[in-house]
């Protein structure tokens, strides 16, 4: 009898530890680097647009590119945590696998699998935690995200430049044994831990690619930016969080316009007598979300001339808010020069909320919005 009701046991044990296949991991390894391949390439090209280098090209057109580019960093991101989730469920009993120590190239192994599950865990969570903005670390996340953005994909690199042989014959192989006894068992076991890592990443993006993609917005219950704030436009730094309301409401408030030739200041009054250009574009921000509006304003070229200045130049953005990591930027010539670029002064047929930048903001295609300058007090024409 003992033998009788221990076999069902063995056997279930058995059937439960075969689904954490190879086959099983390296299917979901495939696509858990293909989700961090996307999200470090659209990574980097927000690193590059708030931290330009010499060499980097960024355009002006198409007005949405910047949307994109972010939303699939964000998405990416968000997709690769349920697949990590599983990969790290099919090789959890490995990693304890005797000899725990053994020599030299198992202790080198072992350490760059701790490299690269450390720095997986690290750039998804923290991720997390910025799109939500809940910065419960005591660190700046740009810095540290980027950098270890390299740590963590120089360990995929040598994770897959190791296990390249194993990836290539488990590719090459069915999912079950379907040549040994309970093989076609085994099979659908695997297969369903494949269905249900393709439906939990579904199930993740779904939940929050709404605040990217409007059309997806009903669903995405978990989305940190529905669309709703003032105006229609969510407000990730209020006015009182900057402490300018005082300053943006005072009757003396000046735009000052520095240029190569001439210094001029213009009261509120003035900047809405100028010609007016109204604008449909997105402002998309680093944490995902993007909206649609409609921007209305003196287009920057035109600011720019009343002091001599090229739309060649590159211009600086100087905010009420006191000195920090973006309330001082730089425009591009390139979107200096671009006509779709305005000092905003009403958006969506309204005069500016005090929360988005009341009594005049940057708004600029292709920019992330952490970069579309509210507040502003001075513009600075830099060379040609």
């Amino acid at each position: 009898m003992s033998s009788d009701a221990g076999e069902p046991v063995t056997s279930q044990a058995r059937g439960f530890a075969d689904t954490r296949s190879t086959a099983v991991t390296v299917r979901v390894g495939v696509c858990l680097g293909v989700a961090v391949a996307v999200c470090m390439a659209t990574g980097l090209i927000s690193h590059l647009v708030q931290h330009p280098q010499p060499w980097f090209w960024w355009p002006t057109r198409p007005v949405w590119l910047y949307r994109v580019t972010q939303g699939l960093h964000v998405i990416s991101g968000i997709a690769a945590i349920p697949l990590l989730v599983v990969k790290l469920w099919s090789v959890w009993p490995k990693l304890f696998a005797r000899p725990l120590i053994g020599g030299v190239t198992r202790q080198l192994e072992r350490l760059s699998i701790l490299v690269l599950v450390g720095s997986m865990i690290f750039q998804l969570s923290t991720g997390l935690l910025n799109i939500a903005q809940w910065y419960v670390f005591g660190f700046f996340f740009p810095p540290a995200h980027f950098a270890m953005a390299w740590v963590a994909l120089g360990a995929v690199a040598v994770h897959i430049g190791v296990k390249l042989p194993v990836i290539r014959r488990a590719l090459g192989e069915p999912i079950g044994p379907a040549d040994v006894a309970g093989g076609g068992a085994v099979g659908t076991a695997r297969r369903n831990v494949l269905i249900g890592a393709a439906a939990a990443t579904a199930l993740a993006t779904v939940a929050t690619a709404g605040q990217t993609v409007p059309w997806l917005k009903r669903l995405s219950v978990l989305a940190p930016r529905s669309g709703d704030g003032p105006q229609g436009v969510p407000v990730n730094r209020t006015a009182l969080a900057a402490g300018v309301s005082r300053a943006a409401r005072s009757p003396d408030y000046r735009l000052t316009v520095v240029g190569p030739s001439t210094t001029r200041s213009f009261t509120l009054a003035e900047l809405h007598a100028m010609p007016q250009s109204t604008r449909q574009l997105p402002i998309a921000c680093v944490e995902g979300w993007s909206v649609d509006a409609e921007w209305t304003g003196v287009v920057l070229a035109d600011l720019v001339a009343t002091v001599g200045g090229s739309p060649k130049s590159d211009v600086r953005m100087i905010s009420l808010e006191p000195p920090g990591p973006y309330s001082r930027t730089t425009l591009p010539a390139r979107h200096t020069a671009d006509s779709a670029t305005l000092i905003a002064l009403q958006l969506n047929g309204e005069q500016l909320d005090l929360d988005h930048g009341y009594p005049c903001r940057l708004i600029a295609p292709t920019r992330p919005g952490v970069l579309q300058t509210k507040w502003l007090t001075r513009l600075e024409v830099i060379g040609e």
